[in-house]
């Protein structure tokens, strides 16, 4: 049974943009160079198919007891600040027609800490206008900012990713365009995050997840989304995104990295990546269990969350390894593709 998309007239394309961030190339370098940050996705939103555009700017500044501030992600979102509490949030902009689309996942899912939902919901004239909590920022900043993450922290942070994406798909939705910029803190020390909010979720009309829309940032994207098969596992291609995200947080780079487009798809197809040095035994294999070519075999969103690099604490890192852990550390070039090749072939078993 098909799914149901939360807008299709938002939908975004699998293509690439030109624009590449100058300051972090991803072409590859020399091993003795220094591994260059996290580059941002490089898929921006197409633009809406729909005749009628979504709004650039909102036609009012004043909005009941919200006064909309500067705009954010070129118009489709705004701060927002609440008078009688003086609360910042975060306004999101919809067309007013999309209204029951937006808000049909969060009537699907259950209040969860780690699922942010909007507070507050207004329409006006032909602008339906969802106010979420303001973040503290998200994960892509924090990992492009610290390099990578050291085990015990890069654990307790990913449970959370996990725990959200698991409680979606148990209640029958998929998340698509899943990458690390989505999740975002709730909290000023940054130790608590959250997913934004469900746009791009498809919700499920019953047990069958196959979904036939191909779209998804390109660093992030499923080997079996660039295949030739019409359809592929909604669910499954969730758990690919979240296995890179948690590669990119160990790492500080992404797992498969080309300036070229066809070479990107080429190693994403192949699935061949060599792990950082210096990772556990669990989380090397939590990493494997997640960014395997073929979807079966991949873990449930629900087993990822077994899995004992998260049911128990990491063991803490030797103190020569501290160094990697540094804000200016750049991680330093792994092997080269042919060794990585080889490392993919070595299949690590899934925990008992």
């Amino acid at each position: 049974m098909r799914a149901t998309p939360l807008a299709a007239s938002r939908k975004k394309r699998l293509e690439l943009d030109s624009d590449l961030d100058a300051e972090c190339p991803t072409r590859k370098q020399a091993r003795n160079q220094p591994r260059p940050c996290l580059p941002p996705c490089l898929l921006p939103r197409s633009p809406t198919p729909d005749p009628d555009p979504a709004p650039a700017e909102a036609p009012v500044s004043r909005l009941g007891p919200y006064v909309l501030l500067q705009p954010e992600e070129g118009g489709r979102a705004f701060r927002a600040l609440h008078c009688p509490t003086s609360t910042e949030y975060t306004c999101k902009v919809y067309p007013a027609r999309e209204a029951l689309a937006v808000q049909e996942p969060y009537a699907r899912l259950p209040p969860h800490e780690h699922v942010a939902r909007p507070a507050d919901v207004l329409v006006r004239s032909q602008l339906l206008y969802a106010f979420f909590p303001r973040p503290w920022g998200d994960m892509h900043s924090l990992v492009r900012r610290r390099r990578r993450l050291p085990e015990p922290e890069a654990a307790g942070l990913f449970r959370q990713m996990a725990t959200a994406l698991a409680h979606c798909h148990q209640n029958g939705l998929v998340l698509r365009d899943l990458k690390l910029r989505r999740f975002v803190f709730t909290d000023p020390e940054r130790t608590k995050l959250a997913l934004e909010n469900l746009e791009d979720a498809f919700v499920l009309t019953g047990p069958d997840d196959s979904l036939w829309d191909k779209h998804a940032c390109p660093a992030y994207v499923g080997p079996e989304i660039l295949s030739s098969q019409a359809s592929y596992s909604g669910k499954a291609a969730d758990v690919w995104s979240l296995g890179v995200a948690l590669f990119t947080m160990l790492a500080g780079h992404y797992p498969f990295q080309d300036t070229a487009p066809a070479l990107l798809f080429g190693k994403i197809r192949r699935g061949a990546f060599a792990l950082p040095e210096g990772l556990s035994a669990r989380a090397s294999c939590l990493v494997r269990c997640l960014l395997r070519r073929e979807p079966a075999e991949r873990l449930t969103a629900e087993g990822i969350l077994l899995h004992p690099w998260l049911r128990e604490d990491p063991p803490p890192l030797a103190p020569s390894q501290y160094h990697l852990w540094e804000a200016d550390q750049v991680v330093p070039d792994g092997p080269g593709p042919e060794e990585a090749e080889e490392e993919g072939d070595r299949e690590v078993a899934l925990y008992g």
